[in-house]
């Protein structure tokens, strides 16, 4: 597309919490300054006007403007495909502090619904098209705002651990304990008390690592980081659960709630997560500091 540009004011607003998205989703177009997210610069062509909606239609405070100041549906890209089984919903929830969620695409043409974007009659519409979703499940407490709501309009079960039951009582599927559950052909859940009481990582066919917020890929370290200044329940239980957990969890993509996302083949994922077990080891307690978060 050589000369050919794409002028244009694009804009982040003072409502932009810092939650990551804009830049995972278009990266080298919006980046981080004083806290939040700027534009740096016009998209140069369609894939970069692409990736900026992207970013627009995935922020939870709808906080990125485009030139013409509304933002049309015509631009929207999700659910959007990662792999040939897995979906990035987008639409993130103020809810769920702007969390990522997913769509797990399942053999005979089901899919399962990882944690959940913001409440929309129409988007469940889009969400259902992939296949028709037998679950919703639920990494931990924080996530857990539409659960119900997204279950009922599917005709779901809908899952959490009891750490976390609080936040969902009527989940029609309670986890319990600290060892991994098969919970469909493929798709097992592994409790990770630490984030919260209820924290769970569902991985699935050793190839998708579901993680919540129990850890995540940090552009800022290239590795994969525990959010330690975020952690609501114990960083000392999440060490333990990391400890007792990582040797057995392996998968190639890293998809988490919060922070960015990675695909790595499964030895050196798996060489990573002993490696943060490690590490999360010599960690100790600190104040919750949204602020010291490394993306």
């Amino acid at each position: 597309m050589g000369a050919e540009r794409f002028e244009g004011d694009w804009r982040v607003d003072e409502r932009c919490t810092n939650c990551d998205v804009a830049r995972q989703l278009a990266p080298g177009l919006i980046g981080e300054a004083d806290g939040r997210s700027v534009v740096l610069r016009a998209p140069r062509d369609q894939a970069e006007v692409q990736a900026l909606h992207a970013a627009a239609h995935a922020c939870h405070t709808r906080s990125i403007h485009p030139p013409e100041g509304r933002l049309g549906t015509e631009l929207d890209p999700f659910p959007m495909a990662l792999d040939d089984g897995v979906y990035l919903c987008g639409h993130n929830s103020t809810r769920t502090a702007g969390a990522n969620s997913y769509v797990l695409r399942r053999p005979g043409g089901t899919t399962m619904m990882i944690d959940t974007p913001r409440w929309s009659a129409p988007l469940a519409t889009r969400y259902e098209a992939l296949g028709p979703i037998t679950d919703v499940l639920l990494t931990h407490r924080d996530h857990a705002a539409h659960g119900r709501r997204y279950a009922d309009r599917f005709g779901a079960r809908l899952w959490i651990h009891e750490g976390d039951l609080d936040a969902a009582p009527d989940a029609d599927r309670v986890l319990s304990g600290t060892e991994a559950v098969r919970i469909a052909d493929g798709v097992v859940a592994h409790p990770l008390p630490g984030h919260t009481r209820g924290s769970v990582v569902y991985i699935a066919d050793e190839r998708y690592g579901f993680s919540g917020d129990s850890f995540y890929w940090s552009r800022t370290t290239g590795d994969i980081e525990v959010a330690d200044s975020v952690t609501w329940y114990s960083i000392e239980v999440l060490a333990a659960s990391l400890a007792r957990t990582a040797a057995g969890l392996r998968f190639e993509w890293l998809l988490p709630g919060h922070g960015d996302r990675r695909r790595l083949p499964a030895d050196d994922m798996a060489a990573r997560m002993r490696r943060l077990a490690d590490r999360t080891r010599e960690l100790r307690p600190r104040a919750v500091d949204f602020t010291a978060l490394r993306w």
